[in-house]
């Protein structure tokens, strides 16, 4: 990872709380869900997943780290290994994708191999350096651990709806 400046501890603890709370990261879906998703751009996607266990459909939106090609978004789990999508995600791959002017489309989800995650950070570092600085160390606060231990998953738009997506209200 690139050397990162100190971020005061205020900003750290309030940017660890604010994304402990649930309202607040769950209201862009309500944005997403009436349409409106593209006021929040590229840079965000709303990922609809079925629960491993309930099998309902689940909605999480989540920031895009990197878009390699035009049919794949690559994100990040900011929770570590306890995030409910990235487990869901692992059961039922199959999922649905809306960002910026993009509908709702099927995709299927897949985690990154350990060395491919390293390296999708450092590239996202080197290009949100301040963003990173803040993100990480309330990411290391709350979890507790390195950022490079992060899961990354990518995310393939299907083509011709080849992913078993869940269905839902869109």
């Amino acid at each position: 990872m690139t050397a990162r400046r100190p971020v005061p501890a205020l900003v750290t603890r309030a940017v660890a709380a604010l994304l402990r709370t649930r309202w607040f990261v769950r209201s862009p879906i309500a944005l997403y869900r009436r349409g409106l998703g593209r006021w929040l751009g590229d840079r965000l996607l709303m990922l609809e997943h079925r629960g491993r266990r309930s099998g309902l459909v689940r909605r999480v939106v989540l920031e895009v780290v990197e878009r390699p090609s035009p049919g794949r978004f690559v994100v990040v789990s900011g929770t570590g290994e306890r995030a409910d999508w990235l487990r869901n995600v692992r059961a039922h791959p199959g999922v649905r994708v809306s960002s910026g002017a993009l509908g709702s489309v099927p995709a299927t989800a897949h985690e990154l191999p350990h060395e491919a995650a390293v390296a999708v950070l450092a590239r996202y570092a080197e290009a949100h350096p301040v963003a990173w600085s803040v993100l990480s160390s309330a990411m290391s606060e709350g979890l507790g651990t390195a950022q490079d231990l992060l899961p990354v998953v990518a995310i393939d738009l299907a083509d011709g709806g080849g992913a078993e997506a869940p269905a839902g209200p869109q």
